[in-house]
């Protein structure tokens, strides 16, 4: 599966994309907002075996895809879907983006078009998202993509030995019907 927005393409994961995704995902400025990272290699690997395989699985329930610039190919980010409830058609987006694609608009172009695929082509009533309050640049993103803050979620998440609060955004599909 491919989307193509303006300036950038949203792919498949593939295995040789494993040496790009570690340029961000091993960065701790990259991951400092994240509940995982930075990781190391053999986590990054690990990471995308488990994308690319998620992308067979029937039902499939995560469509993680390798954000890419088409003009060069070069891998920027990564963002995904991942199925929190089929019978109520939700999902939940996240993604990370490399230092060097920051303050391009990459990510906001990249989850508007995945959260049209979502609503579109997966039929999805709702998408949810959460970040790190402190995440002001994710926060601007989820907002410029029409996501509302619907909570802040105190105590949240477990990261690096911490509990972390988290800003809880949601999209509700526009015009859907039961």
């Amino acid at each position: 599966m491919e989307i193509e927005t303006r300036r950038l393409l949203l792919r498949e994961f593939r295995m040789d994309d494993q040496p790009a995704i570690h340029v961000f995902a091993a960065d701790p400025l990259v991951t400092r907002h994240t509940a995982w990272g930075p990781l190391s290699r053999q986590e990054t690997a690990a990471e995308v075996r488990a994308t690319v395989e998620a992308a067979g699985q029937v039902p499939r329930t995560r469509y993680g895809l390798a954000v890419t610039e088409r003009s060069t190919s070069s891998v920027v980010g990564s963002i995904e879907l991942r199925m929190v409830s089929v019978r109520h058609r939700r999902a939940a987006m996240e993604f990370a983006f490399g230092r060097p694609s920051w303050g391009h608009g990459y990510a906001t172009e990249a989850a508007e078009a995945l959260a049209d695929f979502g609503f579109g082509t997966l039929g999805l009533r709702k998408i949810t998202a959460t970040c790190s309050p402190e995440n002001v640049a994710s926060n601007r993103v989820l907002t410029k993509i029409g996501m509302h803050l619907e909570g802040h979620l105190h105590d949240h998440v477990l990261v690096r030995g911490a509990w972390q609060d988290r800003l809880l955004f949601g999209l509700t599909a526009p015009d859907v019907t039961a």
